[in-house]
């Protein structure tokens, strides 16, 4: 998860740099890291929550990620559909049209 260590810095290290070093170094080098829970699981519980909580502009890095993580692309429009009973029909359609927006792309163990 080289790339994602500087995610922050990359994203908003410029105007919050306390917020991007955070995120770098305690999410990303630390909670992402852990052993209890594969990279791949981070991701489909990471997209989920910004799907239900109506996240939609951290949600195109994080489906970008839940690939380079393993999962599909058919996988995530999966999860979106079950989510649309759970956390509302709009959240899953704004969801499918950042999805629509990624290449789908051959799944990458991390």
């Amino acid at each position: 998860m080289q790339s994602e260590s500087r995610a922050g810095q990359q994203a908003f290290g410029d105007i919050a740099p306390k917020l991007a070093q955070l995120s770098d170094s305690v999410l990303f080098d630390d909670v992402w890291q852990r052993p209890e829970l594969s990279p791949r699981e981070r991701s489909l519980i990471t997209v989920a929550a910004l799907v239900a909580l109506n996240r939609l502009e951290q949600l195109p890095f994080h489906l970008q990620l839940a690939q380079r993580n393993g999962v599909a692309h058919q996988q995530l429009a999966e999860l979106i559909t079950h989510l649309a009973f759970y956390a509302g029909w709009p959240a899953a359609a704004s969801a499918v049209a950042r999805l629509r927006e990624l290449e789908p792309e051959a799944p990458h163990a991390v």
